[in-house]
């Protein structure tokens, strides 16, 4: 038990009093003992930082860092992973309003252990009600990191593929690998989180442990509750496929891949001029279009309008449908 492998737990934090006890409970449960917890709190202003110093005062595995000025969410990401220990060997980010069911780090890492290839290990997860992050066939556990980083590019292409990667909380990490760069998340991606994991595969394969490991909360005040809401999604995976795309796929592949994906955002678009979405919507996408080098093609834009406005006269009951389950949805 002496050589067992640290792992540095990383809570980045700000205004987590309502979750955050939850999320220390659950790692001071954990069936893995050898784990020091770093929570960086970022400025907070209700209750977060008391609730952390009664906790470190109960445990001297945890630490506190508390930072002198606010940052954005993923720089306050890169600032928390800066202070993972010199010695640990894994990392295992959990954010503040989400926790881990306690045999996480354990299974995470026997596996890690038993195959130095592996640089990302992933799970399960109960997403508010329902368990995702499945596809991987029950007898494997391994996949070498070109044949998954080309499987994402093609789910994100709309060619198939499988997305197992999840948010931070889902992954177990390397420590080497996030030393390996500065900054570990690139703060120009709001999905960032996935964007590392394309770049990580390059040099590693992925593990994966057949059992719900995880939980990743949603409510209306989470990063992913803002995802939603503007479609962060859309542009941030297009950004990942003009990166990774050229390393992970043929070119023919690629091509394909990123005509699919701008003919979903046009017709996502579309849709949007028929919801009534705020100017800082229309903003977004036009700066982010543009900042990804596809300016805004106000023509195709035109075009897939008219072909909603088509479905919605000459369709007149899908039309009524979707309005219907859009309203018992809300």
């Amino acid at each position: 038990m002496q050589t067992a492998p640290v792992v540095s737990v990383v809570t980045p934090v700000y205004n987590g009093e309502p979750y955050l006890a939850e999320c220390i409970e659950s790692i001071l449960a954990q069936t893995y003992p050898h784990w020091e917890y770093v929570i960086v709190n970022n400025c907070s202003t209700d209750r977060t930082l008391d609730i952390a110093q009664q906790y470190a005062q109960r445990d001297a595995r945890i630490r506190i860092h508390d930072n002198a000025t606010f940052l954005d969410r993923l720089a306050n990401s890169n600032h928390a992973l800066r202070h993972i220990s010199a010695n640990s060997k894994y990392c295992k980010i959990v954010h503040a309003d989400d926790w881990l069911f306690p045999e996480c780090i354990e299974r995470m890492i026997e596996l890690a252990e038993a195959h130095d290839s592996v640089g990302i290990v992933g799970a399960y997860r109960l997403l508010g009600r329902r368990v995702d992050l499945d596809g991987l066939p029950y007898t494997c556990s391994i996949v070498p990191g070109q044949t998954l980083g080309q499987s994402a590019l093609h789910h994100i292409g709309r060619l198939g593929g499988l997305w197992i990667f999840g948010s931070p909380t889902s992954l177990l990490l390397r420590s080497d690998l996030i030393r390996s760069r500065n900054p570990f998340y690139n703060e120009s991606n709001f999905h960032a989180d996935a964007e590392v994991c394309l770049d990580l595969l390059q040099f590693c394969d992925f593990g994966f442990v057949h059992q719900v490991l995880t939980y990743t909360r949603y409510h209306p005040e989470a990063a992913t509750a803002f995802a939603d809401a503007v479609q962060t999604y859309i542009p941030g995976e297009l950004q990942i496929l003009l990166t990774y795309g050229p390393r992970y796929l043929e070119p023919e592949d690629f091509d394909r891949c990123v005509d699919n994906k701008l003919e979903q955002y046009y017709v996502f678009l579309a849709r949007s001029v028929f919801r009534g979405q705020d100017k800082r919507f229309w903003n977004y996408h036009r700066d982010e279009l543009h900042r990804l080098g596809r300016p805004l093609a106000w023509p195709r834009l035109v075009w897939n309008v008219i072909l909603e406005l088509a479905d919605h006269i000459f369709n007149p009951k899908w039309a009524v449908d979707k309005l219907r389950r859009k309203w018992r949805s809300r």
